[in-house]
This record gives structure tokens, sequence and C-alpha cells, in this order.
């Protein structure tokens, strides 16, 4: 049975949840809403009281417009503070046969072989390469015979205290967390194909204020980066070159933002500190300003992919998502700065009545939020409670019947106990059934004087 998904991605520039469910390979989305991030800078929580209202507000918007009240989310998490590693793991498999039961064993070595410092917690587990007795590069060893397994595991993890500030944030607006999603794995999800994860892909998500790269090969991920840069500091760049204010800023980039040279022309913006006066700017030098910081980021990108060492193995190309693409030349920047690989602009598909408003890059996280817990992850994975997921049997939740069935074996099982204070009546009652006559105990107790007076002397002492 379909259950509706609440999921939320807490970004630095906005909140955005989304209720919606997969049914029939198509995703469905009930509600959503969206509010203006404070007390997150730089996908960190800084303010866990206004980052709780601005979650909140995004919340109780999707569920008015849904008419769902669900209050247990998956959340998204920043790159910021996150770091990953390799780590392998060897198990024998004394049936000769391998199960789902082995594989989660032989990834649970691999974490735990793994030197994870104390200050971090494990976000995701995620195996690249398996190996079985002497054959390598097995893609599914689910069902196959052997008597040793191998695995190569790339381990994501996030400081504890960014993790707990935004579980405390999430929290305070009342709802509780099912699973906590890196952004740049959940914006994968959301806007590449099976074919590309296959053939190697790399998905650049360019925020607000930050940037993140995640790099598919084989079906797995392999690579993971964060990059402090987002579209913001385009806005901040033209504030203080221009000397206007920031509101101005962000208009002028949403309006005139462009990588593109274009015809000659003057604006006129407001200054800072004075309202009546305005400043003549050429339109050539908003230009070199947003010029300079795309290139910027986009080189930044280009450089960690470089030293990933997948590069030559992407054959499906980057992907670019996330509200920074708006700017018009984006992809043709990101091409000349990354010659020979295909490029292109991704946003979320395969999604039914879905609002104007979620159809663009930078909601790429949300809807692979709801991707992710619906069973889209990657084929095997440990999650942040390093609890085994698996695609072909995954259960993300019990329904109600599967509750109610469990609480009635559970109370056939093991009967409850009840301790009370009796009332004065009971006691009453109770003292007089110490002193009354045994003789009119049932006949199966009469014929056994020994229980008899062991039940009498319990009932006074």
């Amino acid at each position: 049975m379909n259950m509706p998904i609440l999921a939320i991605d807490i970004g630095s520039t906005k909140i955005c949840a989304i209720i919606g469910e997969m049914k029939n390979g198509h995703m469905e989305i009930a509600g959503h809403g969206i509010s203006k991030s404070h007390g997150i800078k730089k996908g960190a929580i800084s303010n866990i009281e206004l980052a709780s209202k601005s979650i909140k507000d995004a919340v109780d918007d999707a569920k008015r417009v849904a008419g769902i009240n669900l209050t247990r989310a998956t959340i998204s998490i920043s790159g910021a503070y996150v770091k990953s590693l390799k780590s392998s793991g060897v198990v024998n498999i004394p049936n000769q046969e391998i199960s789902i039961n082995e594989i989660n064993r032989v990834m649970q070595t691999a974490l735990y072989n793994a030197n994870i410092p104390n200050e971090f917690e494990i976000l995701h587990v995620l195996p690249y390469k398996f190996k079985i007795d002497e054959q390598d590069f097995i893609e599914d060893p689910n069902g196959m015979n052997a008597s040793r397994m191998e695995v190569d595991t790339h381990i994501i993890m996030t400081s504890k205290s960014n993790l707990g500030n935004l579980k405390k944030a999430v929290h305070a607006a009342g709802i509780d967390i099912a699973r906590v999603v890196l952004s740049g794995y959940a914006s994968s999800l959301a806007i590449t194909t099976e074919d590309d994860k296959e053939r190697g892909v790399a998905v650049m998500d360019l925020g607000g204020q930050t940037s993140n790269l995640i790099v598919h090969v084989g079906n797995a991920i392999q690579y993971n980066d964060f990059l402090s840069v987002g579209s913001n500091h385009i806005t901040n760049d033209l504030s203080v070159a221009l000397h206007t204010p920031l509101e101005a800023a962000e208009e002028l980039k949403i309006i005139k933002g462009s990588l593109f040279q274009k015809e000659p022309e003057e604006l006129h913006l407001p200054i800072i500190g004075d309202d009546t006066k305005v400043n003549p700017v050429s339109l050539d030098i908003v230009h070199s300003i947003i010029y300079s910081r795309m290139e910027e980021t986009l080189g930044l990108l280009a450089h960690s992919l470089e030293q990933s060492g997948l590069r030559n193995q992407l054959g499906a190309g980057v992907v670019l998502t996330g509200g920074m693409t708006h700017i018009e030349g984006t992809r043709e920047l990101a091409q000349a700065l990354m010659p020979n690989i295909p490029i292109r602009i991704g946003k979320p598909t395969n999604i039914t009545n879905i609002s104007e408003d979620l159809d663009a890059p930078e909601f790429s996280t949300v809807v692979g939020l709801i991707a992710y817990e619906s069973g889209g992850h990657t084929e095997y994975e440990l999650d942040g409670s390093k609890t085994m997921l698996h695609s072909k049997e995954y259960h993300p939740k019990r329904s109600l019947q599967d509750i109610a069935n469990i609480q009635t074996v559970e109370s056939m099982v093991k009967p409850k106990i009840s301790v009370s204070t009796p009332s004065f009546e009971e006691e009453r009652v109770n003292s007089n059934d110490l002193f009354k006559d045994l003789s009119q105990e049932p006949k199966n107790n009469k014929n056994n004087p020994v229980q008899n007076f062991m039940q009498w002397a319990s009932k006074i002492f």
C-alpha cells in the first residue's frame, strides 16, 4: 500500500516541504509549501529558533494544501561539514549462497573497518564494488554461490554538531525524522535515469549559498564534494561592486542575469543610503561581475571532478541543476570549462500534477527525497541508523493492519501487567477473602491441600 511521504529540503535560501507518493512508477504531489530560510547559513544551522519557524511555515502550508497531517519526514542535509572515505570488508559465506543477510553483513564489516572520527556520524554507506571468491566486478551478488565475498564502500558522514543542530530545529517544528539524506544525493535521484547512472554521470547542484557534486559510476556513488559558493554570492558581488541594496542586486540578477554578451545598455540602480538618487551602470559591467563569479564556481567544480579521477568514466556526462542554472548561458560556460563531456540542465521529471512552482531545477532535492523514501535509493545501502536498505525488498513503513497484527501477537505472548493502588472497598473485600472457608474452593483445589495452603498463605503475606 502506497503511503504519502513528507519531504523537507532545508536549504540556505529556502525551505521547501512537499507531500507526495509513488504510484505506478510516477510521483504524485499532493501539496507543497515554500518559506524563506532564516537561521541557516551556508548549509548549516545558525539559529535553531528561526530555522525551526521557517521549517514549520513550509510544512504547515504543505499540510494545508494536501489535507494530510503528517508528522514524520525525510529531510535533506547540506554538504557543509560532510566528509567521505573508502572502506572495504570481507566475510565468509557458510552456506555457500549469498543472500541479503550476507550482503548486509559484509557492508557492516566495511563500516566497522572504517576509521570514523569521533566527532562524525554516518549518513550513507554505499557499496560500489563487489567481489566473490576470485571473480571481480560483480554488479549484484544476491543469489550467487560463493564461499567468500568482498566489498568496497563509499562512506558519507557529517559532523555530530551539524547533524544535531539540524535535528533540533526539525524537532522544534513538531516533526519527527524518518531519514536524513545528503542533498546532492537526493538531487541526483530526481534528475538522472538508471541508464545515466550505469554509464556514469556527475550531478552539480548549484544552490543559493552552496554547491554540491555527486558522481555516479556503475550504478553507485563513488565521489561527493561540497563548495560554499552559490547564486547568493553573485547578488552580494553586484551589491558591493555597484553600491546598490541587496534587494536591487537580486532583482538585477534575475532580470538581467546572463553570461552572453548583450547590446550596450545603461541601467539605473538605487544607491545604498540615498533613496533620492540613482546610479547609472553599464550592462557590460553587470555581465562581467556575473561572469567572473560563475566562471569561478564552475571552475572549482570542474577541478573537483578532475580530482575524483572519474572524469573519463562519465558516459552520460554532467547534469547541472539548482537555482543558479537559471542564469542564461550556464550550460555553455560549463561546456567551455569541461570540454569533451556532454552537459545538460536537469530538473525533476516523471511527476504528475506537479505545480508550476515546483517545475524547476531548484526543487530537484525535495523531489529526490520522495524518490529516496519510495525505494529509489542505490541498490544496497546502510543509512544513518546502519539499517540495510535494498531496492528489491524495501518496506519503508508498516501498514496499519501490520501494526495491529503485531500488537495482537505481542498481547498474546506477553500479557500486560497493570499495577495500581487498590480502593478502600477492594481492600475490604480482599481482607474478607483471607479468612473465607477454603473448603468452598473448587474441587480441583480441594484435591490438592498443599496448593490450597499456598494460596491462602500468599494472600496473607
